[in-house]
């Protein structure tokens, strides 16, 4: 029988390991970039990497189209809660064929952290007038159903029936709530981010044009209210925010009203 946390399944021998984790990733990737089941390329160099370490609660995932390619098509970090429950810290999809924009470096090469700890504002910029979103490096697959629902699969195979998300950025809360997530803690600052942008509402007055990230048309754009909060529009950092979803339940909320994209 299989360990139900990641704690356990660091322990175990790294092909039973790899057959687990595996189940994270969608089998419609591995259909559009051509990839084999076994996760190796055509001259048997391995397209999957796993980072855990034995007695560790966390582990590190990821899937790329080609080898020795810049960044993988899939990145997971995934933990144990404290009462044994999977907890999604990371979930990216990259599209491989996008423009990169260098949000995750400094010019010097030093980590941002995803903008957590520095930030490459030139990047930043230049990424959210490209349409992108806050933490979006590239362009992303568009495949989050097929992500929720692999690890959904992955999470039942382990005796599970529910688990936990971290959304980074606004933007991913709401697309959560979309996919029927609920909030373990955040959602009044969810409320609290929307009125905010409403007609009498504080973060509207601040919208003042100061910089890139502050203009007017911000208010009506999910994806430009994500870039305000990331810029600190709020006066403090968006960390306070955990969901969560039941295998085969949805919840029905909208923290956004009928606030477009």
């Amino acid at each position: 029988m299989l360990p139900s946390t990641i704690n356990g399944l660091n322990s175990l021998p790294i092909e039973q390991k790899r057959k687990v984790f595996q189940k994270l990733v969608p089998k419609e990737i591995l259909e559009l970039f051509h990839i084999s089941p076994d996760l190796y390329d055509e001259h048997g160099r391995d397209l999957f990497v796993i980072r855990s370490t034995p007695g560790k609660s966390d582990v590190e995932v990821e899937l790329y189209h080609q080898y020795g390619f810049q960044d993988p098509i899939t990145y997971g970090h995934i933990s144990d809660t404290i009462t044994g429950k999977l907890h999604i810290l990371l979930y990216v999809m990259n599209d491989p064929a996008s423009p990169r924009f260098d949000i995750d470096r400094m010019p010097d090469g030093a980590s941002t952290k995803l903008g957590a700890d520095k930030r490459n504002l030139d990047a930043e910029i230049a990424a959210m007038n490209s349409g992108f979103s806050p933490g979006q490096i590239r362009k992303g697959l568009h495949m989050v159903g097929e992500g929720i629902q692999a690890f959904e699969e992955l999470v039942s195979s382990l005796g599970h029936d529910l688990y936990f998300v971290e959304p980074l950025y606004y933007h991913n809360a709401i697309i959560f709530e979309r996919y029927g997530f609920a909030y373990q803690q955040g959602r009044r600052l969810m409320e609290r981010i929307h009125n905010g942008f409403q007609s009498d509402g504080d973060l509207l007055a601040r919208l003042d044009g100061s910089n890139p990230f502050r203009g007017p048309e911000i208010a009506n754009s999910i994806r430009l209210r994500s870039w305000a909060v990331h810029d600190g529009i709020l006066g403090e950092h968006y960390d306070a925010v955990t969901m969560y979803k039941q295998i085969g339940r949805k919840s029905n909320l909208n923290t956004s009203g009928g606030t477009p994209w």
